[in-house]
């Protein structure tokens, strides 16, 4: 797929992994898991602020639904997207992106 405006490739390329993940899963779920990734996304912009911040201005949002979050920093009404996390991973893992 096409990389996401905003996203860094590898949180790009973890929205397309679980997008056809479920999608192989039930056909029309992996519609579900984007329109859910949406709605966080548009509360993000709306509230930038209200995740909590898990590591130096690193902020996370929970999807609704589904077991990801959302790892972002928003700054100056600008949003990047640096990872779109399953919760079974190991966290440690992010360190090294942000």
């Amino acid at each position: 797929m096409n990389p996401i405006p905003g996203f860094k490739p590898e949180a790009s390329a973890e929205v397309d992994e679980a997008f056809l993940w479920y999608e192989s899963q039930s056909p029309g779920l992996g519609t579900e898991f984007m329109r859910s990734l949406e709605a966080c996304l548009s509360n993000i912009q709306r509230f930038p602020s209200a995740a909590p911040e898990v590591h130096e201005g690193i902020r996370r949002a929970l999807m609704r639904r589904f077991p990801y979050g959302i790892y972002y920093l928003a700054s100056e009404g600008k949003m990047t997207v640096y990872a779109v996390f399953h919760f079974s991973r190991d966290p440690a893992n992010l360190t090294d992106r942000f």
